[in-house]
């Protein structure tokens, strides 16, 4: 009766182990499949994996496919009403790409559960304070960032945001030791937790060799034995992979058999870019005949990135290598990757068993843990022979097998070519540094981020010129980068120094031809420069490169403004708008259009819009005073451009204005120290000296007023309004000949059509006394 049960429960073992293996294959295939961006196939595959095998980890994997294919919207029907943390994350990250803000809020806080802890991990805060952000609650937004740099000091993209808020600390406090000693330590705790998992396998190695035999036990003891075996594997895995129980579940809503593979949640790569991680999974033996492959060195069909679990103590080995040998000898010829406990000094191989990961690991803090990606890389390359031709002695019960180890796929080297292997092998393992020289090597990277950091820091607080001196410190080969050289660009843009941006914004072009990093401020440099020729360039390229980025449009819509065009421009702006609602200078441009149509209320409506998703963002506040200056709402004006001023207290031009609104309220001696500031900032803008001469011709302060106007004509000889000013001044002095001269070579330099009637006005009204002319 024992036989006979001891039977039964190895032909169930078998069973299982073939749908374990085949949901193996199937989810494998598609995360090869998504790192290969072939999305569709992928997605098709995973459809396949849910039908057979339906569970919440694999609806995760074909969620994150959805997401990589930019269909957010079946990502979210997907997993709507999950309940696991990494789908919480997904969810929220669909809900985000569709604008549900609430609902993104939801998944990532659950009302019911206010203390329960942010899914995901640093991206998860990151994720969470992009969602604050945009619905304006500015503290909430801070600390999400903060609490994901603390986690992850190399999330490049929190400390961004931290500075477009203007809430940014010191690069040299945020990148500073602590960060180093964070770093450091958690890659200690990597290699840590391979060690447990290396220990916890030679444990469950030497209780299996102790009891090879079941004739004393019972099937249901059996099998609650093996659950445990699983569920403590689970255990002491923790944090490489997330235990899965996605078996089959039977139809008739019976009990479901334990999976004996742990899959780690599919993680999504929106933020920082990486390949999902490859597939984790537990108690699939990879043993290859040691003879075989003396015989016969060429690499054939193998599996992609198999990870072995703890060996069950009462599964017959030998016939547990045949299945699993038929099973992937028809899954293709593909290369393996294994992971070795210990080399065997009999296998006249060369295979060798190395560890490495790097700090800068891309997707290292992306999964529900932060172990849950391919943090640790213990990889063996070795050639094997096809297991459907091995023949497996059924003795061999008590060989360790490795497991609980992640793999590193390499499926993007040809199969049959050793040198490759080699070369992955070389780039892939190396050993663990020593703790002294780890944080050495943080240090370096962290060194390098505190130079990027201040850079974007400064530019964020509009000290520009600060900034370039930071950017200057890089390296060269960093500083020659299109992200470096778009932000130098962007500072002598924020500096009103159009020539230079043009030049550093070339020189990204040049570099990084297919990058659309600030070619929306390019654009905007060319139309103040009246580069028509080559804003029209910039533009096309824009548009044959990406039609479905906003700062094409932005390109574009320049290029017809600048030959007043206003309609179409505005169009081309609205596009990007619709392109990325979140784009806040798109908003700005549309609002500049309408203005200059007058139809300003849409013009506040597009500034408004733009503020809801950039508080910090001055040119809308600027446009806003524009509006209310011209409509002489100077309260609301004023207002504004002090605001716009609190922002980028270095724009000579937002000072002038201000100046020129607190003129307008006849608040003169304060005009006239804000135009001295804005004169002090920039003493090449024209601007404040003319507003200056104007101000103190309204105080009767003639002498001085032409002194400033004489000056100003050495920065601006062909401005007409200045001659046009002088004029004016003369006619007040009495002095009718120079009047009339000065009014003469206003209209030679050809001003607007306003500007010729008032001129020609004045000069009519020469010999009119000034008291009688204002009552005329």
């Amino acid at each position: 009766m024992q036989r006979s049960q001891k039977i039964e429960f190895l032909s169930l073992c078998e069973s299982e182990e073939e749908v374990v293996a085949m949901e193996a294959i199937l989810a494998d295939y598609v995360r090869s499949s998504v790192r290969q961006f072939m999305h569709a196939n992928a997605i098709f595959h995973c459809e396949r994996l849910c039908a057979e095998f339906p569970s919440e980890v694999n609806q995760q994997l074909l969620a994150s496919c959805y997401l990589q294919n930019n269909q957010a919207y079946c990502a979210y029907h997907i997993l709507k009403g999950t309940q696991m943390a990494q789908s919480r994350y997904l969810f929220a990250l669909s809900c985000f790409k569709m604008d549900l803000l609430r609902e993104a809020e939801a998944a990532l806080c659950p009302a019911n559960e206010p203390s329960s802890e942010v899914p995901n991990g640093a991206a998860g805060h990151f994720l969470l304070g992009l969602v604050y952000r945009y619905t304006d609650r500015k503290i909430s937004a801070i600390h999400h960032f903060k609490q994901a740099l603390s986690l992850d000091p190399l999330l490049w993209s929190a400390y961004e945001e931290l500075c477009v808020l203007g809430a940014a600390e010191d690069a040299a406090a945020v990148f500073g030791e602590t960060a180093a000693i964070c770093i450091q330590n958690q890659y200690l705790h990597h290699a840590s937790v391979l060690q447990n998992s290396q220990a916890f396998e030679e444990d469950h190695s030497v209780t299996s060799s102790k009891d090879n035999s079941a004739d004393d036990v019972s099937p249901r003891q059996l099998k609650q034995l093996l659950s445990n075996n699983v569920r403590e594997a689970s255990g002491n895995c923790q944090g490489m992979a997330v235990s899965a129980r996605s078996a089959v579940q039977p139809p008739n809503g019976g009990s479901t058999h334990l999976s004996l593979y742990t899959t780690p949640s599919p993680i999504t790569t929106q933020y920082l870019c990486a390949a999902p991680p490859p597939l984790h999974r537990n108690a699939l033996p990879n043993v290859s005949n040691t003879n075989s492959i003396a015989a016969d060195s060429s690499p054939r069909s193998t599996v992609n990135s198999t990870i072995q679990a703890p060996r069950r103590k009462f599964v017959d080995e030998g016939k547990l290598r045949k299945i699993s040998g038929r099973l992937f000898s028809d899954s293709g010829p593909r290369r393996s990757t294994r992971l070795a406990a210990e080399a065997s000094a009999n296998t006249g191989s060369n295979a060798t068993s190395t560890v490495g990961n790097g700090p800068n690991n891309p997707s290292k803090y992306l999964g529900n843990s932060k172990f849950s990606s391919a943090a640790l890389r213990s990889v063996t390359l070795r050639k094997v022979s096809n297991w459907a031709n091995e023949n497996f002695d059924d003795g061999m019960k008590n060989e360790v097998i490795d497991g609980c180890r992640p793999i590193i796929v390499s499926g993007a080297l040809p199969s049959g070519d050793p040198k490759a292997l080699d070369q992955e092998t070389t780039m892939l393992s190396g050993v663990a540094p020593n703790t002294s020289k780890l944080l050495s090597c943080a240090g370096e990277i962290l060194g390098l981020l505190r130079l990027f950091g201040e850079g974007y820091r400064l530019s964020c607080i509009y000290k520009c010129q600060d900034a370039l001196e930071a950017y200057s410190k890089l390296p060269h080969k960093h500083y020659n980068t299109g992200w470096v050289l778009s932000q130098v660009g962007k500072a002598y843009f924020e500096l009103v120094d159009y020539l230079e941006a043009d030049r550093a914004f070339g020189l990204a072009r040049r570099v990084s031809p297919y990058s659309l990093e600030g070619m929306d401020i390019y654009s905007t440099v060319l139309y103040h420069l009246k580069e028509d020729m080559k804003l029209s360039y910039l533009a096309q390229e824009l548009i044959s490169t990406d039609r479905l980025a906003p700062q094409s449009w932005c390109a574009m819509g320049n290029c017809y403004s600048l030959q007043k065009d206003h309609e179409t421009a505005l169009k081309n702006f609205r596009r990007a708008v619709q392109l990325d609602s979140k784009f806040a200078y798109a908003h700005t441009l549309c609002g500049h259009e309408y203005v200059a149509l007058d139809e300003f209320d849409n013009g506040i409506k597009s500034y408004q819009t733009a503020l809801r998703i950039d508080s910090r963002h001055y040119k809308s506040l600027y446009g806003l005073g524009m509006v209310y200056l011209r409509q002489e709402k100077f309260e609301f004006a004023e207002h504004h451009f002090r605001l716009a001023f609190h922002i980028n207290p270095c724009s000579s031009i937002i000072m002038s204005y201000l100046g020129t609104a607190l003129h307008a309220l006849k608040r003169s001696n304060e005009a006239l120290e804000m135009m001295e500031r804005a004169i002090s900032a920039d003493r090449k803008n024209p601007l404040p000296m003319y507003q200056k001469a104007n101000i103190l011709v309204s105080l009767e302060c003639f002498e001085k007023a032409l002194e400033v106007l004489e000056e100003l004509k050495e920065y601006a000889p062909r401005e007409s309004s200045i001659y046009a000013l002088m004029g004016i001044i003369y006619k007040r002095c009495n002095m009718h000949d120079k009047a009339m001269l000065h009014f003469g070579l206003a209209l030679d330099l050809k001003p607007s059509a306003t500007d010729v009637a008032t001129i020609k006005a004045a000069m009519e009204k020469l010999h009119v006394p000034d008291e009688i002319e204002d009552s005329l």
